[in-house]
């Protein structure tokens, strides 16, 4: 099944890692962001070993710099609360720029950041690198359940058609002269929304129907070879392989 668009996060090239199988790739970023939670957060040199390592990854991957900066944004939750947890904690307390803060406060704060920015990273190395479509087929392959694969798969392949739906009924209520205000308008937006459900649900036993009308039996086709050599397994892992030999160190 084909989404019939370049997702957003996915930047087209030929490298190395554009090249490795979906699934090889899924198992390498899963298994080193389970080594990163189980390194000790007292470890800093383990921590900018594991930078290191991204680094060499984006480098690979032909990945700029302001590409991966720009979609760090989605960490600014995370940012936020980090900071807020060293000045509520409690136990033992430093002065930092004028500031009383907590101590456990600020481990944990360095705890959440850094773990969290290093997922992070990973994780848009892995959306830069493959198409949305494949790594829900490297899911498969690494024997996810089936059914919640194809939701997802559909989820990715109609989510733009219902975004278009919403905007068209958007135009359509502004053409008429509507624009939300305050609560007053909110009985509106509430109809607009169980039209959009009541479409969308419609939508879909079309095309279940259509589905089934070309021999859908529950699983869904893959049309190309997604196997993986033992070499393109080694490759993807070992990024991981490197980041449990440092953390095996740290102990």
């Amino acid at each position: 099944m084909g989404a019939g668009h370049r997702h957003q996060l996915y930047l087209p090239g030929d490298s190395v890692v554009h090249r490795l199988p979906p699934q090889c790739k899924l198992l390498a970023v899963f298994a080193f962001a389970l080594v990163v939670v189980a390194t000790p957060r007292e470890r800093f040199w383990a921590f900018a070993v594991y930078a290191v390592l991204l680094a060499g990854v984006a480098v690979l991957a032909r990945v700029p710099l302001p590409y991966v900066l720009r979609r760090m944004v989605i960490e600014v939750p995370f940012v936020l609360f980090a900071f807020f947890i060293p000045v509520i904690g409690l136990g033992e307390r430093t002065t930092v720029l004028g500031l009383s803060l907590s101590v456990p406060g600020l481990w944990a704060a360095w705890n959440i950041l850094a773990k969290a920015t290093l997922g992070v990273v990973a994780s848009i190395l892995l959306a830069a690198t493959t198409e949305p479509r494949v790594i829900l087929l490297g899911a498969q392959r690494l024997r996810l359940p089936g059914l919640l694969v194809q939701i997802a798969m559909f989820m990715l392949r109609y989510m733009d058609v219902i975004l278009d739906e919403m905007r068209r009924m958007r135009v359509a209520r502004e053409s008429r002269g509507f624009e939300a205000r305050d609560l007053r308008h909110v009985p509106v937006i509430a109809r607009s929304a169980g039209a959009l459900f009541i479409r969308s649900y419609e939508r879909g036993e079309r095309v279940h129907l259509a589905m089934l009308s070309r021999g859908y039996d529950g699983q869904m086709p893959i049309i190309h070879d997604m196997s993986a050599s033992v070499r393109q397994w080694g490759t993807a892992l070992a990024l991981p392989a490197v980041a449990l030999a440092t953390w095996g160190l740290t102990w």
